[in-house]
């Protein structure tokens, strides 16, 4: 089966982990391509080509103010990435709740340990 053009698909598009980068800085407020240019330290070139493919799949958004162009996120076409991330943030945390579990108990087993009989038995001699 041929892969998704990365102009097509929301989810080839941020399997590149600049173009995550540039949404992460992108999350929340509006900026300027000469920003984000600075603050990831990136090629212009490299960043439009980057932001042309988020536009394309329509995670960001962009409007001209004079000579600047301005991008943001588009929080409704990034909804379906949270939501399908949001199926293994579950399971982690139910994996992640069962280590803690078990690392309470042999911690409390270790604790009652150190407090029989036996144990103290032993440090007496």
């Amino acid at each position: 089966m041929a892969r998704a053009s990365t102009t097509s698909d929301a989810f080839n598009a941020v399997a590149e982990p600049r173009r995550r980068e540039i949404l992460i800085y992108l999350a929340g407020t509006e900026r300027p391509v000469t920003e984000i240019v600075t603050a990831l330290g990136m090629e212009q070139p490299s960043v439009s080509k980057h932001l042309r493919v988020l536009r394309d799949v329509g995670l960001v958004h962009m409007r001209c103010q004079g000579r600047q162009k301005l991008y943001r996120t588009n929080a409704e076409a990034i909804r379906p990435l949270h939501e399908w991330a949001g199926t293994f943030e579950r399971y982690w945390k139910h994996q992640l709740n069962r280590v803690k579990e078990r690392a309470e108990a042999m911690a409390l087993q270790a604790a009652a340990d150190l407090n029989s009989p036996a144990s103290k038995s032993k440090e007496k001699k």
